[in-house]
């Protein structure tokens, strides 16, 4: 455990090296970050899917990067959504910055429903219910929890993942 931290931390520190390394960067920190989250025990039944809303790389890093893994006792299973209306349920939803967020989030979140995680890549998208953002700070990538978000779709936030956010609102 405490060298999944030490390797989530340095990677939060890595400077951005290219276009095709942040998106692996991004893809190693999804699959990081559901370690750190507390899931519903409905969250708890069947595959474990990540879907990828409209970025076929992160998808690809994502499935490369899990193939044949487990989530506890549930398969990683990466799903990957053309638009919006695609959108299936999912334990995590990657939504690139190819898609406004800000104005498809409610419709993301009523097909979720609640105990799925939101990641997404749009500056001020926890503004919008985001859980975690990634963002670029003085050329690093870095990422945003929002923890109230969070609870509001009945997930918790490890302190050690708030702790290595860039920014945390409460």
């Amino acid at each position: 455990m405490r060298k999944q931290f030490l390797i989530l931390f340095f990677l939060v520190l890595i400077p951005l090296t290219g276009f095709s390394q942040v998106e692996k960067y991004k893809s190693v920190f999804t699959l990081n970050f559901i370690r750190y989250i507390g899931w519903a025990e409905e969250a708890k039944q069947g595959d474990f899917v990540i879907g990828v809303l409209k970025n076929s790389k992160i998808a690809d890093w994502l499935t490369e990067q899990s193939a044949g893994k487990k989530f506890g006792y549930q398969n990683v299973v990466i799903k990957q959504f053309n638009s919006v209306e695609d959108v299936t349920d999912c334990q995590v939803l990657y939504v690139s910055s190819y898609i406004n967020f800000s104005r498809h989030a409610e419709t993301l979140k009523g097909t979720l429903g609640k105990n799925s995680l939101i990641i997404t890549e749009s500056e001020g998208a926890t503004d919008h219910g985001a859980v975690i953002n990634f963002v670029v700070r003085d050329n690093n990538l870095k990422f945003e929890v929002d923890e109230a978000n969070a609870q509001t779709l009945g997930l918790s936030i490890s302190s050690k993942l708030a702790n290595m956010a860039a920014a945390i609102k409460k």
